[in-house]
């Protein structure tokens, strides 16, 4: 299936990318395959649809499940929910219907939310790690340390912080003077293939974007292995066997 003829892409050259939007390209080097690729794509979008849905309304109409691992499950799995329908739709129809155009707000707008819900589920990741950690080495305590006050604070830390972290990424994409062909080779837009459609100096995208992933998901990384390495220390320090009873 070709998606572009050479008129169309000289076209788009000679126009400004905030008028005529972008192309997704799909799968690059597998267009002759999107009809037969996008079969599994959909069946995993249902399945994670019917999965996370199923787990979500499990631990919302069971009061035994309202307890602090299950509701930091219920937030990852409402993240990638969030996630797939963010992305899927738009990639199902490229690969189905050919249908590869995106306005240029519709591409920042699919960015942005692909990004800040990536972070979010990192940092609901790291919320889970710290639940173990308490409920390992700080049992006692569990339950007047994760009170649902602080659940809800850190609920809303995770939101805060993704929000801040990729919230300029939109302004430092709008800055740009935009005069290339406007074609992304991907299913979805991102920050680095957005910002490598312009003419300008990208250098500054360039550094945010690895800055924004070495304190987002580099940070998250070091503290969920840090957290589990005092699991680790924690139940190796546990008496082998517990001693006999005396007669």
């Amino acid at each position: 299936m070709a998606l572009f003829s050479a008129n169309s892409i000289a076209a788009v050259n000679n126009s400004d990318t905030r008028i005529a939007g972008c192309f997704l390209t799909g799968i690059p080097g597998l267009e002759h395959l999107h009809i037969w690729l996008s079969i599994p794509f959909c069946i995993m979008y249902i399945a994670a649809l019917a999965g996370n849905g199923i787990l979500i309304c499990v631990i919302l109409s069971q009061a035994i499940l309202h307890e602090p691992m299950y509701i930091f499950l219920s937030m990852v799995a409402n993240a990638d929910v969030l996630l797939s329908t963010t992305t899927m739709p738009k990639a199902l129809a490229n690969l189905w219907l050919g249908y590869s155009h995106i306005s240029f707000d519709g591409c920042l707008t699919q960015m942005f939310f692909i990004h800040l819900l990536f972070v979010a589920d990192s940092a609901v990741l790291v919320a889970m790690a710290f639940d173990h950690y308490v409920a390992i080495c700080s049992l006692l305590q569990y339950v007047t340390i994760l009170t649902s006050k602080v659940i809800g604070k850190i609920a809303t830390a995770a939101l805060s912080c993704s929000f801040n972290i990729m919230f300029p990424s939109i302004f430092l994409l709008k800055r740009l003077h935009y005069c290339r062909i406007n074609i992304i080779a991907h299913t979805f837009c991102e920050h680095m293939g957005f910002a490598h459609l312009s003419c300008s100096d990208i250098s500054i995208n360039v550094w945010y974007g690895l800055a924004a992933a070495l304190l987002s998901t580099g940070l998250d990384i070091i503290l969920i292995t840090v957290s589990y390495i005092h699991i680790l220390q924690a139940v190796f320090h546990l008496p082998s066997q517990m001693p006999a009873p005396r007669p």
